[in-house]
């Protein structure tokens, strides 16, 4: 007996991934975070008091790391050049690859993985917006660190603002430290190389990227200690919320990506067909005054069968 599917029931239980609703739903998230980091740059003199209470926090708990490590790349050239370029590039590129081979390799983990970045995310900029932080490198000279950033600025695209290019560093926010989300992101990318790469490479690039990641921030004077520890917090604060934001907001995607392939297929299905003076008509089908127009003149139609389209029965013989 031929199987017959149930209407509105699908084969599987979710569409598949399509990267053209993904792509523009990552830049949106994307587009919401850098705006919202300029709009909440907080008040300077707030930025600087809250910089400087981690600082007396982590000298009080003997962790500041940051000193001897500013002090390393400042006065060894090939470890803060690289230090520059790493804290300015790879969180652009690691990222995103990252995202993208979990969507093309490991696709029944995506949905997850990505609602647990994007979620982190925004709770970053929530403490961007409560907590604006002044970074160890704008802090008063006598508090012993070096923006090795502007120091070798020669070497690099950055000026000496922040790491974006040159001439546009009033386009970003030099006060949105805490959490530090270069750690955070390096993060989620250790933990899905280390899950789903498989060799024994990827586990090492996800211990390592990370470490390096956390090791480069405070090196540059980009980031505290307690910054690179409050990155790693909102992302376990992400992972938690993910699921229950994952079981809230798919199926509403679900529905819009069904509403749009609906509408899409309606579209194509109208433009199948033939229409003429009000009268729909299969494609290749001749209406009537088609049919009439190539009889010649004087002539009377023939009752041939193959002139009987319109339901008239062929003479008997």
């Amino acid at each position: 007996m031929p199987q017959t599917e149930t209407p509105g029931i699908e084969a599987a239980p979710r569409t598949r991934l399509r990267w053209w609703t993904e792509l523009p739903l990552i830049l949106l998230v994307y587009a919401c975070y850098s705006a919202g980091r300029l709009l909440v740059r907080g008040d300077v003199t707030s930025a600087v008091d809250h910089g400087l209470t981690i600082l007396r926090v982590e000298k009080f708990l003997h962790i500041n790391a940051e000193h001897p490590l500013n002090r390393l790349f400042t006065s060894e050239r090939w470890l803060g050049v690289p230090a520059d370029f790493w804290y300015a590039s790879l969180h652009y590129l690691v990222t995103p690859a990252v995202l993208i081979w979990l969507f093309r390799s490991r696709a029944v983990h995506y949905r997850l993985a990505r609602t647990w970045l994007m979620t982190s995310t925004f709770i970053g900029l929530v403490g961007f917006t409560l907590l604006p932080t002044c970074p160890p490198r704008l802090l008063s000279a006598g508090y012993g660190f070096v923006d090795t950033m502007a120091q070798y600025s020669s070497y690099g695209w950055w000026g000496d603002e922040a790491s974006a290019p040159r001439g546009l560093g009033g386009m970003t926010n030099q006060y949105a430290a805490m959490p530090s989300l270069h750690v955070g992101w390096a993060l989620w990318c250790g933990v899905i190389l280390w899950r789903y790469g498989g060799t024994r490479i990827t586990k090492i690039a996800g211990v390592m990227y990370p470490l390096v990641t956390t090791i480069v921030v405070m090196g540059t004077a980009n980031h505290y200690l307690l910054d690179a520890v409050a990155g790693g917090v909102v992302m376990g604060i992400g992972l938690l919320i993910a699921p229950h934001i994952l079981r809230v907001g798919e199926p509403v995607m679900e529905r819009l990506r069904v509403r749009v392939t609906a509408v899409a297929a309606g579209s194509r299905g109208a433009t199948a067909s033939i229409v003429s003076d009000g009268c729909q008509t299969s494609p290749g089908e001749r209406i009537p005054r088609q049919r009439e127009s190539r009889i010649p003149g004087g002539a009377e139609p023939s009752a041939a069968p193959a002139d009987a389209g319109d339901g008239a029965p062929a003479p008997a013989r």
